[in-house]
């Protein structure tokens, strides 16, 4: 997996890599409009990615759903 980037860029690799909630995708959802397990999922896969070193501090700590 390539370095990412940008807000964009991590928010689109998450739709792509977790299929399973493709169909509550809504491009103007905010992040507290998601269920649970989406946010819950999403947290866990910034700190997969940051931990893995692709993406940087910031971009984890700025980076939401």
């Amino acid at each position: 997996m390539k370095k990412l980037k940008t807000i964009t860029e991590v928010r689109k690799d998450f739709w792509e890599s977790h299929s399973q909630f493709k169909s509550e995708f809504r491009t103007r959802k905010r992040q507290n409009d998601y269920s649970t397990d989406i946010q819950c999922t999403f947290v866990n896969y910034v700190d997969y990615l940051h931990r893995g070193g692709l993406i940087s501090d910031s971009l984890a700590q700025r980076v939401t759903l």
